[in-house]
């Protein structure tokens, strides 16, 4: 099929647009992830759209590359539908259909098969790029960031925990900035991802939106990814500063590896009441607020399984998380939370139990012990 034939048709009058889109220049093809209104939020259909277009592009000998993006000027792609899944759920408890179990197998999968794409993947992580966007994205061999990313993996915020691989994506950091990252939610800058690992370049929005001009010219007579990242990065390239710079001090001090969640509470409140300075003062604060409210249980399950997935191969972190997403919406606060801050936005979630130090070690092993067998997982064959 030539690239002509490969460019995406306009949909008929009245029809609904794709949620992917696909489009090739000079050998690169081009996914766009295509519900702006929703911030590219992913549903069922887009992932499995997604995994299509990932193996088409596999077997395709006159594709060499691929560029994730999202439509629209607010996002990359702000996570998975959680609202939907939310629906899924709650029918499930009712008639006890894991109808909802699929979406994350196949979420997983597609995040898998990113990450060992034999051909070079470019992810456009510009504005809003969380949880299952940074499913996406980490993937990628050259990851993009601009003034405008807006990143984070928020999950514990809503009885969660950070999935998509961020098990182990995550632990190119210093095990304290995980650790921080992954407890509190907090949203990094563009800046922020670079000093964290977690892009490759980052970039002016504005650079970004001309680059299929400078893709159409790209040249394939040399190294390949070296002429990718002339595309995505300006000749002469300042980087803003890292707010998160000035905070790394405190958290390596207060998200030592080897504190409990309650050691690290109880020291945050400490160091608040005889903190006289401004600055540090609202970090503390700040950190002590989304650890004192977020769910009681997936924080501690969350330390543990970030601490594990150090040591663990990418298809392990998948499915330790697959086991304790399934026990986090079997019987855990995954419900609750998306009820309280997304469907009645009460933003008064009653956990259970409702504080830190209620959470029985055996609970915490609970969620860490898979629902499965070996052989009878889902994602047994990955790896």
């Amino acid at each position: 099929m030539s690239a002509v034939q490969r460019q995406a048709t306009l949909p008929e009058a009245g029809a609904a647009e794709p949620e992917v889109l696909m489009r090739v220049v000079n050998r690169v093809a081009i996914l766009t992830l295509n519900r702006p209104a929703a911030l590219n939020a992913l549903s069922h259909g887009m992932v499995r759209q997604l995994a299509a277009l990932l193996e088409q592009c596999r077997h395709d000998d006159g594709i060499v590359a691929l560029v994730l993006r999202g439509a629209g000027q607010k996002g990359f792609c702000a996570g998975g539908d959680v609202r939907s899944l939310y629906q899924l759920a709650q029918q499930g408890r009712m008639d006890g259909d894991d109808g909802w179990l699929q979406f994350f197998i196949d979420e997983y999968r597609l995040d898998y098969a990113l990450h060992q794409f034999p051909k070079p993947i470019v992810a456009l992580m510009d504005g809003i790029t969380m949880g299952g966007g940074m499913g996406l994205g980490q993937a990628a061999r050259l990851r993009v960031v601009t003034e405008r990313t807006k990143m984070a993996m928020p999950e514990t915020r809503i009885g969660f925990l950070p999935d998509v691989g961020a098990t182990r994506f995550l632990s190119v950091m210093s095990p304290e900035l995980e650790l921080y990252v992954g407890l509190t939610g907090v949203t990094l800058t563009g800046a922020d991802a670079l000093h964290c690992h977690l892009a490759d370049v980052c970039v002016p929005a504005e650079w970004l939106a001309s680059f299929e001009e400078r893709l159409q010219r790209m040249p394939h007579d040399g190294d390949l990814m070296q002429a990718l990242r002339r595309v995505f990065e300006p000749p002469c390239n300042v980087v803003p500063h890292a707010p998160l710079a000035q905070a790394t001090p405190w958290v390596l001090r207060y998200f030592d590896r080897r504190s409990s969640v309650d050691r690290i509470v109880a020291t945050l409140r400490e160091s608040l009441e005889r903190e006289q300075a401004r600055e540090p003062r609202q970090w503390l604060q700040a950190t002590l607020d989304a650890m004192t409210s977020h769910s009681p249980t997936m924080l501690h399950v969350t330390r543990e399984a970030l601490l594990r997935g150090r040591q663990l191969s990418l298809a392990e972190c998948f499915q330790m998380e697959l086991g304790i997403v399934a026990r986090g919406i079997q019987d855990g606060d995954f419900c609750e939370g998306v009820r309280a801050h997304l469907v009645d936005k009460d933003h008064r979630p009653g956990w259970a139990p409702a504080t830190l130090p209620q959470v029985r070690p055996e609970r915490v092993r609970h969620f860490l012990t898979s629902p499965w067998r070996t052989q009878a997982h889902p994602l047994a064959g990955l790896g």
